[in-house]
């Protein structure tokens, strides 16, 4: 297997490349202008990079000189909540697949794998499985949705492979430093108390590594595509999570449960069905919650 990386210097895409290394399978990377390559600057003098262009035609030729067989893309305009109902999420994030799309038909590339989201399903409050109704309430989701749409259609036209991960929770070293779990770890380790809801919330958190290799081994298979749901399948309090994490730095430390309400949307129940995953690439998550926690804590410790 050769590999097109798209989305190498984000949060699961710098484990992906780590771990495509370590594997010693060859793998080549999209790189952005202006990209903040942090995450993967020990591995760049060990890959090939392939600067991105405005026109797909700039950018044959070196991908044509990789050669690779397959596409992986985790590249994505607007991942923060911030950027939910940003009109930007359909604009930029559909000419973005549909350049990918025309680099793998151009250069031959047999298998097309990407990520999608849990906000394709909408809020459900249930455990889901692939065979969930499609009902996104945010532009990022309807985004994801469209893009998956898109990318089923074309491949399915040119017979290309293709297969679309939607990406529950995940955690770990290196993870943008808005999201819950870094927040909370980054809050706790200064001394603050952290505001938080109740946290009756039951939520689905897969650790990043786990996520990586999951991606990679349904790339590798060339038997697997359509839709697999990503996550640990395994559920956990918000609350627990927030109190395991402060256990691990000090369980003297103080959060403010409840000083922060529901938001009127709230999910209280988020949960991936991974049986597709588990039975038909035989992959499932090796990282429990608490070695997890404690390998993200000692990166920020040590950071």
């Amino acid at each position: 297997m050769r590999v097109l990386l798209s989305g190498a210097t984000g949060f699961i895409g710098s484990y992906i490349l780590q771990i495509l290394i370590a594997q010693s399978i060859p793998v080549s990377i999209i790189l952005r202008k202006n990209s903040n390559t942090w995450r993967i600057a020990n591995l760049l003098n060990k890959v090939t990079v392939i600067n991105e262009a405005e026109e797909e035609s700039d950018m044959i030729t070196e991908v044509v000189k990789f050669a690779p067989d397959v596409l992986i893309n985790v590249s994505w305009f607007g991942v923060e909540n911030k950027y939910n109902n940003d009109q930007k999420q359909l604009e930029e994030n559909l000419k973005l697949t549909q350049k990918l799309f025309t680099i793998a038909k151009l250069t031959n590339i047999k298998s097309f794998v990407a990520t999608g989201s849990q906000a394709e399903y909408g809020p459900r409050n249930a455990v889901l499985d692939e065979t969930a109704p499609t009902l996104p309430s945010t532009l990022y989701g309807v985004a994801k949705l469209s893009a998956y749409h898109l990318l089923r259609t074309l491949c399915e036209k040119e017979k290309i492979r293709f297969a679309w991960l939607r990406i529950f929770s995940t955690y770990g070293p290196k993870d943008n430093p808005d999201w819950f779990v870094p927040y909370l770890i980054s809050q706790l380790l200064n001394g603050e108390v952290p505001k938080l809801t109740k946290g009756e919330q039951q939520w689905d958190y897969l650790y990043v590594k786990d996520a990586a290799n999951a991606i990679i081994e349904v790339a590798k298979n060339n038997n697997a595509f359509g839709v697999f749901n990503l996550g640990s399948g395994q559920i956990n309090s918000v609350r627990y999570l927030a109190e395991t994490i402060r256990d691990t730095i000090n369980p003297n430390l103080s959060i403010d449960f409840g000083s922060i309400p529901y938001r009127q949307d709230q999910v209280m129940h988020l949960q991936a069905d991974i049986s597709r995953l588990k039975n038909e690439i035989h992959w499932q998550p090796k990282v429990d919650l608490k070695t997890g926690i404690e390998n993200t804590i000692e990166w920020y410790k040590n950071g």
